[in-house]
């Protein structure tokens, strides 16, 4: 498929800060993305993607923006044009699990943003079906486009006291890949919902206070499914259930962030029942939360007497 050198987009691209970019695609005005190999629009966007042939995923990074299209380089250095348009859904991931999901609007797809593109095929080009991205990425791009001197300095003061306590647990613990399980609280939730009850938020704190008394102790949260429902579906589901238990351990039990190992979500993995039992079922879907301390650390223990 070619993709031209010239982009024939709308002339009320002229005043884009006031009126979206995909508004009345035509061919009235050329505009060119900077080092992209701009698509050529030569009539009216279809406001329904489906049923165009389907085209390549493209992943890389925004490196252009200009107008309705971006330019996507990949880590082999290929750059792709893209049209983005009003029937482009434009989806972030939050949390530290990919979790909650939110729809964005164009103005979100900044340069320098990783981004994973599905296609269709259009008018000699290439038009963004789905656009997935992180809003750990998201924040970070925003900063930088729209961040003030004061809030740079406000976000490394807080980074740097982070890395500098992360750095002091990881010297204390030594080999942090290796660990002991000193005990572990298990939370379960109704089918297909990740809320919390008013109880199992205490055992959180509990479990909370109980590694607070720990010297060197880390937390390792773990969401589990039942067997109902497809293996996308429980992925998700288990992700969400994780980060809901991290977000109430750091906010209202006062965990601190760095002494959080990575969090995931395992689906109908492990299961602790039979999943053929709506009585194992329940005790399947659940989060884990595991007190985890370092073999290396109770080892330099034991030496010290």
């Amino acid at each position: 498929m070619s993709i031209l050198k010239r982009s024939m987009v709308p002339l009320l691209l002229a005043a884009a800060a006031a009126v979206p970019a995909w508004s009345g695609l035509s061919a009235q005005v050329q505009e060119q993305v900077e080092g992209a190999n701009a698509i050529m629009v030569t009539g009216q966007m279809p406001a329904d993607l489906t049923r165009l042939p389907k085209g390549p995923e493209v992943r890389g990074i925004i490196s252009a923006r200009k107008g309705g299209q971006m330019q996507v380089t990949g880590a082999d250095g290929k750059s792709t044009a893209i049209l983005v348009s009003q029937a482009t859904d434009i989806r972030s991931s939050g949390g530290l699990l990919g979790l909650n999901r939110d729809k964005l609007a164009a103005d979100s797809l900044l340069n320098g943003l990783p981004v994973t593109v599905r296609t269709v095929q259009w008018g000699g080009g290439l038009v963004a079906t789905l656009v997935r991205l992180t809003n750990k990425n998201l924040a970070t791009a925003s900063m930088i486009r729209n961040g003030t001197a004061q809030r740079f300095g406000e976000h490394d003061v807080a980074i740097a006291r982070n890395a500098a306590a992360t750095e002091a647990l990881r010297g204390r613990v030594g080999d942090i890949d290796k660990y002991d399980i000193k005990g572990t609280t298990n939370i379960y939730f109704d089918t297909g919902k990740s809320a919390l009850w008013r109880d199992e938020e205490a055992q959180l704190c509990a479990a909370a206070n109980q590694a607070k008394g720990m010297e060197n102790a880390l937390l390792l949260v773990v969401g589990y499914t039942d067997a109902v429902g497809s293996e996308d579906y429980n992925q998700v589901l288990s992700e969400r259930r994780a980060a809901k238990v991290v977000n109430h351990l750091q906010q209202k039990c006062g965990w601190a962030p760095y002494r959080m190992l990575t969090p995931t979500g395992m689906a109908e993995a492990d299961p602790a029942a039979d999943n053929t039992t709506a009585e194992g079922k329940a005790q399947n879907r659940r989060v884990a939360v595991n007190i985890m301390v370092s073999k290396a650390v109770e080892g330099l223990e034991q030496q010290g007497g």
